[in-house]
């Protein structure tokens, strides 16, 4: 390394030469790397004053440039595009619904900087315009993408548990996403953070409470059936949730080819993905699975006669189309409130892995009817299995 000095008007250039492979600058007090990379010149800011750590960065150009392989310096994108980009990602492996889930906490993290985190819903958006959320975290300031820091994500985070009082569990929710989106921007969209670091993943977890779970005693599972009487439908679906533990959507996207009498002692509920009126749907988790039909839920069944619908939906809406989840719970939750019950769909789920756990059967077995991993299934319900420790106090 040698230095040259160089003339400039009112400011002098200072350049280290490194066995011509790349050279370093000065200007002002920040250095800079100039190279030739496929036979053209290029000069980026190392975004430091220091000699030591400009030296150390030339360093990792110059055996970047002797492998071949990419320069290790920061890009420069602005945020709307790698969201953009990132949210047309997920929709080509995500559900839909699933993908708003995630642009919410997008447009919390970054505000509405571009159409693909924009509130879709007119109305809603009108409403949010004319009643602004008093003492709403502001989104996380930035002028590019690599610019944001850990200590940004983490202060927006922290802003947002102390106005919304949010849950532990949510406050890592954000991180998640955030983590998500850096990793994939870094790995697949060619961003280049400085470091090499993901920020989001450095972010500190909030501590989360056990898991509180709510289900049905024997006599609620009766008293909630008995209370639906007149409205048959419905308490064939409750039934269901109740006895096989399908999640919520599960049981609206049932068709008679997913319902096979036939098999098994009093038949199987098969789970599994399909294509109906062009649509494409899959389980939560993207796994087919089937639930044996238990004698109680074969009663219900056999006194329901599925009403004629286009695409032989088994719970059709009042319309003869596929309920959509809203309506449906909005439905569920009228016909509670009217015999003064507040039960949902949730609480009908944790109700079957709850009561076969309280049975004895294994967290393994349950986790595969659910279609959970068996350390979800551990989380909630083993504390539930009556043999679980039992025979480990005794030596």
């Amino acid at each position: 390394m040698y230095p040259v000095l160089y003339p400039g008007k009112g400011l002098a250039q200072t350049k280290w030469r490194y066995n011509c492979m790349a050279s370093l600058k000065k200007r002002g007090k920040t250095y800079y790397a100039q190279y030739y990379q496929g036979g053209q010149q290029k000069r980026v800011s190392l975004g430091t004053n220091s000699l030591q750590i400009a030296k150390e960065k030339i360093r990792r150009i110059e055996s970047a440039l002797a492998q071949g392989s990419d320069i290790p310096l920061p890009t420069k994108t602005s945020i709307a595009e790698v969201v953009t980009a990132y949210v047309e990602h997920l929709r080509t492996i995500r559900a839909e619904r699933n993908v708003q889930r995630d642009t919410y906490y997008l447009r919390e993290a970054f505000g509405s900087i571009c159409p693909a985190i924009s509130i879709k819903n007119s109305r809603i958006s009108q409403k949010a315009k004319k009643r602004p959320c008093k003492n709403a975290p502001k989104p996380i300031l930035a002028n590019y993408f690599e610019q944001v820091t850990t200590a940004d994500i983490a202060q927006h985070i922290a802003a947002q548990v102390r106005s919304k009082g949010l849950a532990p569990k949510t406050a890592n929710r954000f991180r998640e996403i955030l983590t998500r989106l850096y990793n994939w921007a870094m790995q697949q969209y060619g961003i280049k953070m400085p470091e090499n670091l993901n920020p989001a993943a450095k972010v500190e977890r909030y501590k989360e409470k056990a898991p509180q779970i709510s289900f049905l005693s024997i006599a609620q599972i009766k008293e909630q059936l008995l209370s639906l009487e007149e409205t048959p439908q419905i308490q064939v679906m409750v039934a269901l949730y109740i006895y096989a533990g399908i999640r919520r959507e599960e049981a609206l996207w049932l068709t008679s080819k997913d319902v096979d009498f036939e098999a098994g002692t009093y038949g199987m509920l098969r789970i599994r993905a399909k294509i109906i009126g062009g649509e494409h749907w899959q389980p939560k988790t993207g796994v087919n699975r089937v639930i044996p039909i238990s004698s109680n839920l074969r009663k219900y069944l056999d006194s329901y006669t599925p009403p004629e619908s286009k695409d032989d939906w088994i719970f059709p809406s009042p319309k003869g189309t596929r309920w959509d989840v809203d309506n449906f719970s909005k439905r569920l939750r009228k016909a509670n409130k009217s015999v003064k019950l507040t039960w949902t769909c949730l609480d009908y789920r944790h109700t079957f892995g709850s009561q076969l756990a309280m049975k004895g059967e294994s967290l393994y077995k349950i986790s595969k009817l659910l279609g959970n991993s068996p350390e979800i299934c551990r989380k909630h319900y083993a504390a539930l299995s009556p043999d679980s420790l039992l025979d480990c106090v005794e030596f």
